[in-house]
């Protein structure tokens, strides 16, 4: 087995790299949160001080981490990732970041020889640790096949769309459709709600018929049982579709009904509500609806 260098350990981050310990691969962590460093040390990975070392010590390197500035950090930055490559190694990228992003971080290291991939995923905390994610990866395709044995530990759908940056033109479609979606529900279990009908009921019919759906399921349970303890927190789905929308405006695609989710999203962020959950969208729509929780 290759020895893996995971950076970014976080909601995401923690779960996966455990499964990948669990499989039998060698780890070499980092993480600005040491806590849980600590936690996957205690599990039985190596940890080291700088991203520098982690390129040094392994031959594949994965990075899980919130956004494009935190990634170009991690390549660029003093002691980085680019300063400890060499040439042969894969560079997996799972975060969710902006094609664009990818597109410069790639292209320095493929100038160092180095094989690099886009792998956004899908499927929440509750994928991670179950390692049953959507992988959804952009790049060359030797890259590819070369992964697929530890994507394998990671997540149950994995398919290669295509060129670099493929992976994340393909997890912002996914998270319009996954943020719409929880609006959906939201919206129509409000009304129920306001209308004084039984709201356990109402979803209950309705996984049974047409609208039946993922997201009605688990989240519709979340809200019944107001639980927006986070999965995906609302700030990090907020940033998701601000590169949904920067894409489509790259593109001239227009998104009037991504554009309005993330406003909603923005109100929940005022309210104090960035960390929770995202299925917390129905707390905005009940409030704006006059209900109180």
């Amino acid at each position: 087995m290759e020895k893996i260098g995971f950076i970014g350990l976080g909601i995401m981050g923690k779960p996966m790299s455990k499964n990948l310990l669990k499989a039998g691969y060698g780890l070499t962590v980092f993480d600005i949160n040491s806590e849980a460093v600590r936690e996957i040390v205690q599990a039985g990975a190596s940890e080291v001080s700088t991203c520098q070392a982690v390129a040094e010590r392994s031959e594949i390197i994965i990075t899980m981490l919130p956004d494009s500035p935190q990634l170009e950090q991690v390549v660029f930055g003093e002691n980085g990732v680019l300063a400890g490559v060499r040439p042969g190694m894969l560079f997996i990228d799972m975060s969710t970041i902006a094609p664009a992003t990818s597109q410069k971080v790639f292209a320095a290291l493929q100038e160092k020889g180095v094989i690099a991939l886009d792998a956004p995923v899908s499927g929440g905390q509750v994928g991670a640790e179950a390692g049953t994610l959507s992988i959804m990866v952009g790049g060359p395709e030797a890259g590819f096949q070369r992964a697929v044995p530890f994507f394998e530990k990671l997540g149950k759908n994995i398919v290669h769309i295509g060129d670099t940056g493929a992976g994340q033109v393909t997890k912002a479609c996914n998270q319009i459709i996954v943020a719409l979606t929880i609006q959906a529900v939201a919206e129509a279990l409000t009304l129920a709600k306001k209308a004084g009908v039984d709201v356990a009921r109402v979803r209950e019919a309705l996984l049974g018929g047409f609208a039946q759906s993922r997201i009605l399921d688990l989240h519709g349970q979340r809200i019944l049982d107001r639980n927006f303890k986070p999965g995906f927190k609302v700030k990090l789905h907020r940033k998701d579709m601000n590169i949904a929308l920067q894409t489509g405006r790259e593109l001239s695609v227009p998104l009037p009904a991504s554009a309005i989710v993330t406003e909603q999203m923005d109100a929940l962020l005022a309210l104090g509500h960035g960390d929770a959950d995202h299925s917390a969208l129905a707390l905005l729509a009940e409030l704006l609806a006059g209900l109180k929780d």
